[in-house]
């Protein structure tokens, strides 16, 4: 597949604005008048009927984006209950595969300039006995922004993520999850110094991603 544009947008784990991260970066891309679009290869917890189950996060990434695209290219694999995509897909009797994944970015890819893709979980969720979400980001080959969760644990969950992920790294935001967090400032700094990419943005609690995002990192050349 000849490489797309955009970034592959992951997190240190579940409920930390991954989404929250990408819809920002989707209208700092709309500003800088690129067309962009969401992509949500995999959600849980959708609602609806049967054959036309809804993620809130899809349908955000949808409202955030410049495409119009159907709801079923946006998201290939919808699942009603909120667990683990490979537990999801299990219980709906199916098998997540890569291939509908791509045939959906290859046609978001040709319609927009860049395509903001949100996993689901952590990189290392699985989708199947045999592969993981970062195998699924190695097969966009798309760089990876890693969401840090600002909480209590996040320099572990951080830097293992790191770790994992390697050399597709690309950058990180930290999302303040938590109002509370004692030592902030502290916790930031450490992330900086260890981190082996720049911090893209520090999204204040319930602040607006788009306003704190390094804009200048996403001008596409």
């Amino acid at each position: 597949m000849t490489p797309a544009r955009g970034w592959f947008i992951t997190g240190t784990d579940t409920g930390v604005g991954k989404t929250h991260v990408a819809c920002g970066l989707l209208r700092v891309l709309a500003a800088e008048g690129i067309r962009a679009v969401g992509f949500k290869p995999v959600a849980t917890g959708c609602m609806g009927p049967v054959g036309a189950l809804r993620n809130d996060d899809a349908l955000a990434l949808m409202a955030a984006g410049g495409v119009a695209a159907a709801y079923e290219t946006i998201n290939p694999y919808a699942f009603a209950p909120p667990i683990a995509p490979h537990l999801a897909a299990q219980a709906a009797g199916i098998a997540i595969r890569p291939a509908p994944i791509l045939r959906a970015f290859a046609s978001l890819a040709g319609q927009a300039e860049a395509v903001v893709v949100e996993g689901a979980g952590g990189w290392r969720v699985p989708l199947g006995e045999d592969w993981e979400m970062g195998d699924l980001a190695r097969q966009l080959r798309l760089p990876v922004i890693l969401v840090v969760g600002m909480r209590l644990g996040c320099l572990n969950h951080a830097l293992l993520s790191a770790q994992a992920i390697g050399d597709l790294l690309c950058g990180w935001v930290a999302n303040e999850v938590d109002a509370g967090m004692d030592s902030m400032a502290g916790n930031l700094a450490s992330l900086r110094e260890r981190l082996p990419v720049p911090c893209l943005g520090v999204v204040p609690f319930r602040g607006c991603a788009e306003d704190r995002l390094d804009r200048s990192f996403f001008r596409l050349a």
